[in-house]
């Protein structure tokens, strides 16, 4: 689990923070995070105040400093999210994100960057969750389609589910082809591609949704064939 630096959804927070092996926080988002102290704590003393540095190390936490300035914090404090992840062999799923996805328009774009680097550097999928939006970076291939579930949250019981009422994106979702055009092939949405381009100036497949399904039946999964990453 990884803590960006934008307002929190305490329930989001709170579920994922008793489910995660790993916990960190990203420079300013400590400042959010005074009563859960991560494991990790990446800064470079643009964002944090002294304050709450001293919180976080009297809690001993192990901060790391990163002062590279061609990375944002969100870069940086993923590489060190990895290489513990691999030094300690944990059994990972997934590493999932909170904030990101609102706020100033040239950091939305720096934390989709984000997403292109990470394909790179972890074979685990990095998923942002902001509000009513979650965004995953699809890798490309030639054979394999991804299968897409909605994740979906019963917030009575603070249990994440499958195809339930309450989820991110809730029934809208959409294939952005953000780093170059990708020819792209769907299952499962209402306004499928088959075998379409996808290009800025072109063809973009924002707005869609899934495949109707008859009261009290299950959603179909969505499956994606891309050739290029494509943001889900």
């Amino acid at each position: 689990m990884l803590i960006l630096n934008q307002p929190l959804d305490k329930e989001f927070l709170h579920i994922l923070w008793n489910k995660a092996l790993l916990r960190a926080c990203a420079d300013g988002a400590a400042n959010r995070l005074y009563h859960l102290p991560p494991r990790l704590y990446q800064w470079d003393f643009d964002s944090i105040t002294a304050e709450v540095k001293a919180f976080y190390a009297d809690k001993r936490c192990k901060l790391i400093e990163t002062a590279d300035q061609d990375l944002t914090d969100f870069t940086k404090c993923l590489a060190i999210m990895v290489e513990e992840i691999q030094s300690r062999q944990l059994q990972v799923d997934a590493i999932v994100t909170l904030g990101g996805l609102a706020g100033r328009f040239d950091q939305i774009m720096a934390c989709v960057e984000t997403l292109h680097h990470a394909l790179s550097m972890t074979p685990l999928p990095l998923l942002i969750i902001q509000g009513t939006s979650l965004a995953y970076l699809l890798r490309p291939v030639s054979t394999h389609t991804h299968t897409l579930l909605s994740l979906s949250m019963h917030r009575e019981n603070r249990q994440p589910q499958t195809g339930g009422e309450h989820r991110p994106g809730g029934d809208w979702c959409s294939l952005i082809p953000v780093g170059g055009p990708c020819q792209t092939t769907t299952t499962g949405l209402k306004w499928n591609l088959n075998d379409k381009v996808l290009q800025f100036g072109k063809l973009v497949s924002t707005s869609n949704t899934y495949k109707p399904v008859a009261p009290g039946n299950p959603r179909k999964p969505v499956t994606v064939t891309t050739d290029q990453p494509l943001l889900w």
